[in-house]
């Protein structure tokens, strides 16, 4: 995955319906739809979390709901065009030269670019991980933390 360009960031945000497994709504929607915008050339980086109100959701103060935040690097092209109605509050972000928690001065560049490319990676990681179940099966909390325990074990993290 390359860096973004923070100037062409975009974010948008899919509603995880009250009872809704994350995992399932991440290969029935997120990833369907970051496939499709990557394949037709549409964005480059992207990267998704879940927010709500309190983490980053712009929505009313009443509003108790669980999003999946992404961010995007879109090319010339408008996103209201190509996102699906199930996209909401989608904005352009402008630069975010911040990342909570990170120091870009430790970076080798101090470019927060190269974290965002990092978080992208993991985002596609994740995705990549779904991907190899069966698309009938539910899987299991059990079985992803078994890959993230692979994934914290390199770092003696778990």
């Amino acid at each position: 995955m390359q860096r973004p360009d923070l100037d062409r960031m975009w974010e948008t945000f899919v509603l995880v319906s009250p009872g809704e497994n994350p995992i399932g709504a991440i290969r029935s929607k997120i990833h369907p739809l970051i496939s499709r915008l990557k394949n037709e050339g549409i964005i480059g980086w992207y990267h998704f979390l879940v927010h709500d109100r309190h983490s980053g959701v712009p929505t009313s103060e009443d509003d108790a709901s669980l999003y999946f935040h992404l961010r995007f690097e879109f090319g010339g092209t408008d996103p209201s065009k190509v996102l699906p109605d199930y996209c909401l509050m989608t904005r352009k972000t402008g630069r975010i030269e911040n990342i909570t928690g990170i120091d870009k001065s430790l970076l080798k560049e101090e470019r927060i670019e190269e974290a965002w490319r990092v978080i992208g990676e993991q985002s596609e990681w994740v995705m990549n991980m779904l991907d190899i179940h069966k698309e009938q099966v539910d899987i299991p909390l059990k079985q992803i933390r078994q890959f993230l325990h692979y994934y914290f074990n390199m770092l003696q993290l778990e």
